[in-house]
Order: C-alpha cells, then sequence, then structure tokens
C-alpha cells in the first residue's frame, strides 16, 4: 500500500501532546524567530491550546501542521500548510529542521517532496506558494528544486535585526494530468 505520509527518509505525523516540551523550545528559539516572524514568546498554554485543536479539519481552521520524524523516530522538524483557500484551491507552506546537524541531509527535502504529493493528490490543491527571505539560498534551492518558481519580490517586505530584507514568493501550480 502506497502512504501519502512517510518515504525512506522521514515520516510525517499529526501533532501528539506529547510533542508540546519540543514544540515550547522550537517556538520559543530566537535564532529562528526571524525566520518564523516570531515576535513574542509562546506560552505551553497556548500550545496545549493548538494542539488540542489540531484536531480541526483544514477546511475549518485553514492550517495543518505536521511533524517530520525520522525512521528511527525522532522528531527533526515540522512543515506547515497555512493560508488554506479552498475557493482558490490554493495553500502556503512552512518547513523547519530545528536542530542544525539534522539539517543538509535531505530531510527538509523528503518532506516536501511528501506534502507536495499530498496536497496535489489528496487535498487537491491546485497551487502551492512560499515566502523566502532573499539571502535564505538553501531555502531557495529547496524549493526550486522541488518545481517552485519565483514569481514576485516584495521589496523590503521584512523588518530584522539587522535592517529592511526582501522576500520572495515562489509558487508550484499542479502539473498537468498526463492523458
Amino acid at each position: 500500500m502506497k502512504s501519502y505520509l512517510s518515504n525512506d527518509m522521514v515520516s510525517l505525523r499529526a501533532i501528539e501532546p506529547e510533542d508540546i516540551e519540543l514544540l515550547y523550545s522550537w517556538e520559543n528559539d530566537p535564532e529562528i524567530w526571524e525566520v518564523s516572524h516570531t515576535l513574542v514568546p509562546y506560552s505551553k498554554y497556548i500550545l496545549a491550546l493548538y494542539i488540542k485543536n489540531s484536531d480541526k479539519d483544514i477546511y475549518e481552521s485553514k492550517q495543518l501542521r505536521l511533524m517530520i520524524d525520522t525512521p528511527e523516530g525522532k522528531t527533526i522538524g515540522a512543515i506547515d500548510l497555512f493560508d488554506f483557500d479552498p475557493y482558490h484551491s490554493r495553500v502556503g507552506i512552512g518547513l523547519l529542521i530545528h536542530n542544525r546537524e539534522d539539517r543538509s541531509k535531505g530531510y527538509a527535502s523528503a518532506a516536501l517532496e511528501l506534502l507536495i504529493v499530498y496536497c496535489f493528490n489528496k487535498l487537491n490543491i491546485h497551487q502551492l506558494f512560499v515566502n523566502v527571505e532573499t539571502s535564505n539560498r538553501i531555502s531557495l534551492q529547496l524549493f526550486e528544486k522541488h518545481g517552485f518558481h519565483i514569481c514576485g519580490t516584495k521589496k523590503e517586505w521584512l523588518r530584522t535585526d539587522s535592517g529592511w530584507k526582501d522576500e520572495v514568493m515562489l509558487q508550484l501550480i499542479e502539473p498537468a494530468p498526463d492523458f
């Protein structure tokens, strides 16, 4: 049986209550706040409410977070769908591999590949999009490797500690079916 949520490198799974400590450490890590556009810390209470409400359908909540696990069962990151627009059949993607030692090993690429197939084949999404700060070459290369194309630049879009930065939007439109 083909699984849309696992491959040789990673498995994508729903958030569990046991993930609260991990989410708490990730969401409150100032090192990733600039990428995630976070300005304030998250409390365990807020995260517990988020986990409790994560059972809602993507059509109701307009978002979905899946945890990224290695075959050994280590949770190394999360991949998110956000700003789901069912009328226009599009959704944004966010991706985090938290620890530096887990990066550049193919996990993000494997998770993104699974999510693309899941979105197009199970959720019937027509278009995926992602926003990436222009100096984040690794993320740009990752999404371009999977067929995303830059469709626009937002000048001085992000205020950072080092000044204003541009952000690009990339999109991937569902390929036409082969007949």
